[in-house]
């Protein structure tokens, strides 16, 4: 029975990585869109951007999941979207507002003398940002990026609100048969995705010691 079991999970675990993967893909560089926003010298810009970063870390992922995939069809009585398509949109916002302050802290970080150095030097402000800044920043984000991936994994499970097919709704599925144990066997899933990740986490950080 366990190996049935076992195969069926890594079906919901192939739609959970898939996610996971599309989510981190989309909102790594979202997240740097944002940043950049709620550090614009425009003031309009800059509180509505935050508005939104707060607005966004402020509510329930799971609140948002079911605003995208219901609110469009309640609003203006306009076709669902797919769900795992509904599911991906909310973590792609979701997340890209949090990596958005991990990035700006990273880069604020970084006292301002460097920068005047480079200007005094006669670089611009962008050969400054990924010649100077870039490497540093991503040392700094390493920690608090491995803690964000993690959970990106664990919140994945929030995807069964609007039945989307993950590892967990897989789990639960065995329940209507009398099994409980299948869904406590998803934790297997779950620390060995997040074991390999912390490991990798634990190498980027150790590659980048040369920054002190």
């Amino acid at each position: 029975m366990l190996i049935p079991v076992t195969l069926n999970l890594l079906q919901g675990l192939e739609t959970t990585l898939k996610l996971f993967a599309l989510t981190l893909l989309f909102a790594l560089p979202l997240g740097l869109v944002i940043s950049f926003g709620s550090m614009s010298r425009l003031a309009p810009l800059r509180y509505v951007v935050k508005t939104v970063v707060w607005v966004i870390r402020g509510t329930p992922l799971m609140i948002q999941i079911l605003v995208i995939f219901y609110g469009p069809g309640l609003l203006f009585d306009w076709p669902l979207l797919p769900r795992f398509t509904a599911a991906l949109v909310s973590f792609v916002i979701n997340y890209a507002c949090y990596f958005s302050e991990i990035y700006r802290g990273g880069i604020q970080s970084i006292p301002k003398g460097q920068q005047e150095a480079g200007l005094v030097l006669g670089m611009t402000r962008s050969q400054i940002f990924f010649k100077i800044t870039l490497l540093q920043v991503i040392k700094r984000i390493v920690p608090p990026m491995g803690n964000e991936f993690i959970t990106l994994v664990k919140d994945t499970a929030l995807v069964r609100v609007i039945s989307v097919y993950e590892i967990i709704w897989m789990g639960e599925s065995y329940i209507k048969k009398g099994m409980i144990w299948p869904l406590f066997y998803t934790a297997v899933f779950y620390l060995v995705v997040n074991g390999i990740l912390t490991l990798l986490f634990s190498w980027a950080e150790k590659k980048l010691n040369y920054f002190r």
